[in-house]
């Protein structure tokens, strides 16, 4: 089948994020097309295994680096579990399948690399990140192909991968996508995971790069931490959507007899999950999971759910994946069990936990914020 961008699909994303019908939405973009144009000879160049792809949202960096380019063993490392299962899909649908690998952010991934292409993260703490982890472990002839939105992208950036690489080239901008080249490797140690201790909660926070809010506690979160004592009993209970993995933990840490699942699509919030479990002694009673909306883990295998759900995806408002994870809980949920869910209060969600989950409760409410507990219908 003739490799063309227009036939890469967003999925599972396309529902995951905003409903059927998403799908309208293009898999690659301008930037995507722009990084494949300009790594052209370097890429040329690659032998095999030589070629990685960082950020890659749906496919198009890596199956075009394949297709277009005649790239072979491409390594790549994507943040979301759901982007893994888009590209995966895609390469299925398109005839390519087996001409890459998908790994972690580490050294497997990133050794004797010598192109890496990427889709610039907006969050300056995960290019540091990769970056860092780029430099140390990249053949030092390696040449970092990273795009953008030119909206999207700061001056920081340079400086930010000006600290890993002794060169740094801004590309001129096409169709409003802008293209750094990195060359020159600079090793050195990193600053990641970070950690913060909260004396006011009693514990330490550990973050990656890309990993929501960093080291600190957001407001909503709080929120739920403050009511978290009064949520019933439960032997069982999962963290979805947990991002640094401060609900499991505390929870973890306040009942000593309950095991916790903490799940999430992204592989820097499991990563940073973990190590804060880890740091405050409850590592044996979290299990920490990369899944997609949990649908890896069994049904009716919880007593209790713990959410925060995200609203924005990028700079967006967006809702779906928040109803996805209100049906992914009803699906975790015993008869009985409830879902203490804390969410920003003009999104109004209580009328969707209703009839997605079930009787559902106003158990806190400050300025911004509502937390609530839904109960499972039997």
């Amino acid at each position: 089948m003739e490799f063309s961008f227009d036939a890469l699909r967003r999925r599972p994303d396309d529902e995951a994020v905003a409903g059927p019908g998403a799908d309208d939405e293009p898999a690659a973009d301008a930037t995507d097309r722009l990084v494949l144009d300009e790594a052209a000879s370097a890429l040329a160049a690659a032998g095999p295994g030589e070629v990685v792809t960082i950020g890659d949202r749906y496919g198009a960096l890596t199956l075009g680096a394949v297709a277009l380019h005649g790239a072979r063993g491409v390594r790549s490392h994507q943040d979301l579990r759901s982007g893994e299962r888009a590209l995966a899909a895609n390469a299925d649908r398109l005839g390519l399948a087996g001409t890459f690998v998908s790994g972690p952010l580490d050294a497997t991934t990133l050794a004797g690399a010598r192109v890496v292409l990427a889709q610039l993260p907006r969050s300056l703490d995960a290019l540091d990140e990769i970056a860092g982890f780029v430099a140390a472990n990249a053949d030092p002839g390696v040449a970092v192909v990273a795009g953008g939105r030119v909206k999207h992208m700061t001056l920081a950036m340079n400086d930010v991968l000006g600290h890993w690489f002794g060169r740094v080239e801004p590309h001129l901008a096409r169709q409003k996508s802008r293209v750094l080249v990195a060359s020159s490797p600079l090793p050195g140690p990193s600053a990641w995971p970070a950690s913060e201790w909260h004396d006011d909660l009693g514990l330490t926070v550990c973050a990656h790069g890309a990993a929501f809010a960093g080291t600190r506690i957001d407001i909503g979160t709080r929120l739920l931490l403050g009511v978290l004592d009064q949520a019933p009993r439960a032997g069982s209970a999962v963290d979805l959507g947990c991002g640094t993995g401060v609900l499991a933990t505390a929870l973890a840490m306040r009942r000593p007899d309950v095991r916790v699942v903490a799940t999430d699509d992204s592989a820097a919030a499991v990563a940073s999950a973990t190590a804060t479990a880890a740091a405050n002694g409850v590592a044996d009673r979290v299990r920490v999971v990369q899944d997609d909306a949990a649908g890896t883990l069994p049904g009716a295998s919880a007593d209790l759910v713990l959410l925060n759900p995200p609203f924005h995806v990028g700079a967006a408002l967006d809702t779906g994946v928040a109803h996805r994870l209100f049906e992914a809980s009803a699906r975790l949920l015993t008869p009985g069990g409830e879902l203490w869910c804390v969410w920003n209060s003009h999104l109004r969600y209580r009328p969707a936990l209703e009839r997605t989950v079930g009787p559902t409760r106003q158990v806190a409410r400050d300025r911004k914020f509502t937390v609530t507990a839904s109960t499972r219908r039997p």
